[in-house]
């Protein structure tokens, strides 16, 4: 069982949070092979729905959750878990565009959190960057999960 108070407050990453506090790890299932891949990877807290995307280019992460939705989303930061989610994939322009605005918006602080490079193009993310909303199957937040 999960300390549900510490995981909400690992997951609900907002402006203010660290690159260090974004970062998990995400065991996939391979496309091809079958076999489990665990890699590090940021995640996006917006609107109150967790994300998982990059900066623009062609991701095998993405290819893995496209032909195996049902991942493992592991907190290491704070507190270390692993949850079970289901990814969802977010094609739609209008959908996207929010959630890319918010991101780059985010990224693009004068104070710079992530460090990452700035600055980053709402539209650079719009035409390269794959976008995948997470749902987590076992447990509950206070923004409850939508499926």
């Amino acid at each position: 069982m999960h300390d549900t108070t510490l995981i909400t407050n690992a997951l609900n990453i907002d402006r203010r949070s660290s690159a260090w506090q974004r970062t998990v790890d995400i065991t996939t299932t391979g496309a091809r092979t079958g076999r489990a891949r665990r890699i590090e990877i940021w995640f996006h807290h917006v609107h109150g729905r967790w994300y998982l995307s990059s900066t623009p280019a062609r991701r095998a992460w993405y290819a893995n959750l496209l032909a195996n939705p049902r991942f493992v989303f592991h907190l290491k930061h704070g507190v270390h878990a692993d949850l079970r989610a289901t990814a969802v994939p977010i094609t739609d322009p209008v959908e996207k565009r929010p959630v890319f605005e918010s991101i780059v918006d985010d990224f693009n602080q004068p104070h710079n959190p992530a460090v990452v490079r700035q600055p980053q193009l709402v539209d650079d993310w719009m035409a390269g960057s794959p976008l995948m909303e997470i749902i987590f199957t076992d447990i509950t937040t206070p923004e409850e999960n939508h499926a």
